[in-house]
């Protein structure tokens, strides 16, 4: 009879989130991983399988806890000015906020199992975000905005209350 488990796997599930958001996948080592969750290398293989079974775990949790809520969220704003400006802000502070941005650039191109999973938060913040037509540009507006400000180049909000004005303009 093995061992209990010794960690609570939604936790560590937690926590590599953050870590492949601010360092994305290739720039977390297993060692990274096994430091900052404190878990044994052979328990999160024997959990997980492989740092590629963790990912995609943490992309899974970070859709179903994050992603999916705040479309739900969004969904019942009604005007796509201040649902944008909701979900830069919502982008801009979440735990792992930039997950599905760098999965969407780093890993989805080669990994069909990611890009699944990134098709299906960004099909939902698209639906969250409204009138068709517009949806897809808000939503490259959102990811667009936390890159630049990942990147350094200012507060997405800053940008996306502009653009809540320009459109409210339009209306």
């Amino acid at each position: 009879m093995g061992r209990p488990r010794a960690f609570d796997e939604d936790e560590t599930v937690r926590t590599a989130a953050r870590l492949f958001a601010d360092r994305g996948f290739d720039g977390t080592s297993v060692d990274d991983l096994v430091q900052g969750l404190g878990v044994h290398r052979g328990s999160l293989y024997k959990v997980f399988g492989s740092k590629r079974g963790l990912y995609l775990a943490a992309l899974r949790q970070h859709l179903d806890h994050e992603i999916l809520p705040l479309t739900t969220a969004l969904a019942a704003v009604g005007h796509p000015g201040t649902a944008l400006h909701r979900a830069v802000a919502a982008f801009d502070g979440g735990p792992a906020a930039g997950l599905l941005l760098l999965a969407a650039a780093e890993r989805a191109p080669h990994d069909p199992e990611v890009a699944a999973l990134v098709a299906e938060g960004l099909t939902a913040l698209e639906r969250a975000l409204g009138d068709p037509p517009l949806a897809p540009a808000l939503v490259a507006a959102v990811l667009g905005l936390r890159l630049r400000a990942r990147a350094g180049g200012g507060d997405g909000a800053d940008a996306a209350l502009a653009l809540t004005d320009q459109l409210k303009e339009q209306n």
